[in-house]
């Protein structure tokens, strides 16, 4: 039975290996009823022919009101985790595997809300589409969602994170590498928790740094 509600992105996918006119065709997305409450679709950033790709969950609140993907406090969080890398920010390509933002509304406030397994599915083609555009040599996956969207399955990061990975079929030939979401390093409160695991991420970025330099 298709879901009425989230018919899949499949239709509104053109077959173009051009990161720009997907960017563009993805603003007419009806795959999932995201579309309806987000103020825009929010597509990736960062230069097509990358050797990293960065895939995140959704979009937050600033990125949907910017229409561009880690803009807000987890951005910044993952930008200082790149530099300490060594890895410069604008040679990455960044996207997420949902599209639009999830959110539900408390007074003025919208307040993320995690998507699910339907939505993951509904908006897979449009990774799918960037992964053969883009044909990254490493694919990091910033948390659980990220690692079931592009793994097609579902992933515990604390057991899976920092090993490289074999790509399934529609993701090789790149490897997959699994870590922790900056959003989740902000919702550590103490400074004593976040420093080392901020060190466990740029750690992570390492390794998928020197596979990407090969």
């Amino acid at each position: 039975m298709v879901d009425e509600e989230r018919p899949g992105a499949g239709q509104w996918v053109p077959e173009t290996s051009a990161v720009k006119a997907l960017a563009e065709a993805a603003g007419n997305c009806r795959g999932c009823e995201l579309f309806r409450d987000a103020t825009q679709v929010v597509f990736s950033a960062g230069p097509q022919k990358a050797a990293l790709m960065l895939v995140g969950e959704q979009p937050g609140d600033q990125e949907d009101q910017r229409g561009r993907p880690f803009v807000g406090p987890a951005g910044r969080l993952l930008a200082d985790a790149l530099a300490a890398a060594g890895i410069e920010t604008r040679s990455v390509y960044l996207t997420n595997a949902v599209k639009h933002f999830r959110f539900e509304r408390r007074g003025k406030a919208r307040i993320h809300k995690k998507p699910d397994v339907g939505h993951i599915t509904a908006c897979l083609p449009w990774l799918q589409a960037e992964l053969q555009a883009v044909r990254p040599v490493v694919v990091v996956c910033l948390g659980a969602t990220a690692g079931r969207a592009v793994l097609g399955r579902p992933v515990r990061v604390g057991a899976e994170r920092g090993i490289l990975m074999e790509g399934p079929e529609g993701v090789a030939p790149a490897q997959v590498l699994l870590t922790t979401h900056p959003s989740a390093l902000l919702r550590l409160r103490n400074a004593e928790d976040r420093e080392p695991a901020l060190g466990e991420l740029v750690a992570d970025l390492v390794v998928a740094r020197d596979a990407a330099l090969g």
